[in-house]
Parts: C-alpha cells; structure tokens; sequence
C-alpha cells in the first residue's frame, strides 16, 4: 500500500508540474499579446484556461481521494495539502493571464504609448521568471529559495507602482490615452497579482518544510 501511495504522490507532483508550465505559458503569452497587438494569440491564451482549470479540478479530486483512501500520515497529508493549495494560486494566475488576453482584445485600435507597454513587458519578465523559479523550489522543496522568491515581489509591485504613476501622467497629458492607459494599468494589476500568488506558493512550500503557516509578504491578503 505504501508503494502504491507512493507512485500516486509522485504522479500529484508531476501533474502540479505540468500545470505550472501551462500557467506560466499563459501568463508569458498573454503579455506577449498585449504588447504586440496580437488578438489571435490573446485568443489562444483564453481557449487554453479550460484545460489550466481542469488541472486543478483533476488534482483536487486525485488529493482527496487519496486522503479518503489511503490515510496519508502528517508528512504525507502536508505534501497533499500543499499541492492542493498550491494548485488554486496557480489556477489563479492563468484566470489573470486571460484578463490580460481579454485587454489585448478589447483596446484593439486604441491609442498606444510604446514606453508603457516596454515597461508592462519588463515587469512580465520578472513575474515570468518568478513563476518558473517557485515551480523549481517547489520540485526541490527548497525552503530557503522560496523566502528569496518571495522578496522578489517587492520589484514587481515597484514596477506596477511605475507603470501607474506613468499611465495617470499619460492621461494627465493627451486625453485620446485615457482608454489605453486605463487597460495599461488593469495589466499591471494582473501581473501584480500574478506575484502575489507566486508569494502564497513560496509560504506553502515553507509550510511544506517546517510545518508553519509563515506570511512572506505583507502586502499579500490572499493567504488562504
């Protein structure tokens, strides 16, 4: 019984894995979208969130019945547990990078100012590799790595804070920006939040390791 709970466990890895690698895709692509104009690709993004949520689905009915079952021990249950959470930001984030694939859509044929979205580009790089890093602490079950991903999170809402500042500015300045600007800074909030929940899954792969239910970031509410 305990080889077959064994296998289960590493096949919950491997799917959470998997779904990280569809969330960060999304994420990197909808930016990609929004900055190049590019309606079909934002089009993609949306029609591929269904298979991000059923991910979630499948890994939150694989958990419970294997709790249901097979009566994991304390260490076990805290493995399932984390997946399980872990697995709800990270559906989160993909419902983000569709917001963003919506904005591409529906500012199509507004005014654009190139040095936000070259900003709106930058701070995507840092969520991008931020999402990427915590899915590798999380297979190593790195503890430390995941405080220093945390932190990272101070960058990006300095960056969201920037591409603000730049969008009141903008529609301070020309009137014809007030539309685009308005989407320029509901994308900043997306991937503000994209951070954020990066943060939830650095505190769960601490919880992992010591036990403790530690808030890595005070500006993050979402702590479930």
């Amino acid at each position: 019984m305990r080889e077959i709970f064994s296998e289960e466990l590493e096949d919950l890895h491997v799917r959470f894995s998997e779904m990280g690698m569809l969330v960060n895709e999304a994420v990197y692509n909808s930016v990609k979208a929004f900055v190049n104009h590019d309606r079909e690709l934002a089009l993609e993004v949306i029609q591929n969130d269904e298979a991000i949520n059923q991910r979630e689905v499948d890994i939150e009915k694989r958990s419970f019945e294997m709790i249901a079952l097979q009566q994991p021990v304390t260490s076990d249950l805290r493995m399932i547990v984390t997946i399980m959470k872990a697995s709800s930001d990270l559906e989160r984030m993909g419902d983000h990078a569709v917001s963003i694939a919506k904005s591409t859509i529906r500012v199509k044929g507004n005014t654009r100012v190139p040095e936000i979205e070259e900003d709106i580009a930058a701070m995507a790089d840092i969520v991008k590799q931020m999402v990427e890093d915590v899915l590798d602490a999380y297979v190593k079950k790195d503890e430390q790595r995941a405080r220093k991903i945390a932190l990272q999170d101070q960058q990006v809402n300095e960056a969201f804070k920037t591409i603000y500042d730049k969008c009141i500015d903008e529609m301070k300045n020309d009137p014809q920006t007030v539309i685009g600007s308005t989407d320029y800074m509901m994308v900043g909030t997306y991937l503000e939040r994209v951070g954020d929940y990066v943060t939830n899954i650095c505190e769960w792969i601490v919880y992992l390791k010591t036990n403790k239910l530690t808030e890595l970031n005070t500006n993050n509410q979402e702590m479930m």
